[in-house]
């Protein structure tokens, strides 16, 4: 497919880190992220893409940055492809819409995770102990149920495979008392904001994690936010606890992927063009509820 970009080099430009779905690079004193159109399930990366995925990731992440700027700053310097270092004028086609060049940080060691809905491992995890991440909660709850108040539940940062879910005190070992709240603070701050202004739109955000940064002594807002990659998006339309949601993101790939003999180690499988076609559809979807922007 002549739409998807799956990988990007740049030979005159220092490779900084490949993600599963995206390719950052050292431009100077400062980074630029590059999303493209991987997709990743079950922590492997698929050899197809969906088209357009990474434009619509970026410009969702951009609109968040923007709509929490007011609560704690960000990496964003800009993702305007015209005001990006004239090391990068030749690849402008490329970078035009799913990039930003941003600021160096020194990233806490800890997915910040916020869940509002009882889903996914959280769910999982009560069902065996009525505990989540070890907290302990009443017994009754159905599985996409609102939880009382929302959960903070980090976790750490694995190169490969699951992060794995930690306790409060364990983040608090590492990074200290006053940085953890600090942290837990504004990732319950940022959520309950985004929470309630994606419902206005129809979107309910089940859960989502944040990744920080420090420039210098300042915590500031990094990598992605808020997009259907890092978050669970349901239709608000149609809720019903008591069982899985529909959802804006890549239930389809999941639900496809287990459907089909696959041990879930790369490399996987091919998607079918249905597949891709539904899971694009839903991406776009999530980009004009909530910015307004049709691709």
């Amino acid at each position: 497919m002549s739409d998807v970009l799956l990988s990007t080099e740049f030979p005159d430009i220092k490779l900084f880190k490949r993600g599963k779905v995206r390719d950052v690079y050292e431009v100077g004193e400062h980074l630029l992220v590059v999303s493209t159109d991987r997709i990743s399930a079950f922590d492997v990366v698929l050899p197809c893409g969906i088209p357009h995925k990474g434009e619509i990731l970026n410009k969702i992440s951009l609109f968040w940055f923007d709509f929490t700027k007011d609560i704690i700053p960000n990496h964003i310097i800009t993702a305007d492809v015209n005001e990006y270092p004239s090391s990068l004028t030749k690849y402008k086609d490329i970078l035009r819409g799913r990039s930003m060049l941003v600021k160096k940080t020194k990233p806490l060691t800890f997915e910040c995770v916020v869940r509002g809905y009882l889903s996914g491992s959280a769910y999982k995890e009560y069902k065996e102990t009525q505990t989540i991440c070890g907290l302990k909660f009443p017994s009754g709850l159905r599985e996409s149920e609102k939880l009382p108040e929302a959960l903070f539940t980090p976790a750490t940062k694995e190169e490969h495979g699951h992060d794995i879910n930690v306790t409060v005190s364990a983040m608090e070992k590492s990074l200290g008392a006053k940085t953890t709240a600090l942290v837990q603070n504004v990732s319950i701050q940022i959520y309950s904001e985004a929470l309630r202004y994606a419902r206005s739109k129809g979107i309910i955000i089940a859960d989502t994690k944040f990744e920080f940064g420090f420039e210098g002594e300042r915590l500031i807002l990094i990598d992605e936010v808020l997009t259907p990659d890092s978050s669970r998006f349901w239709p608000k339309n149609g809720y019903a606890p008591g069982g899985p949601q529909a959802s804006f993101d890549k239930q389809f790939v999941r639900d496809y992927l287990e459907s089909i003999p696959w041990d879930k180690t790369s490399p996987g499988p091919v998607l079918p063009k249905e597949v891709i076609e539904k899971t694009q559809q839903k991406y776009k979807e999530a980009l004009k509820l909530l910015a307004g922007i049709s691709l």
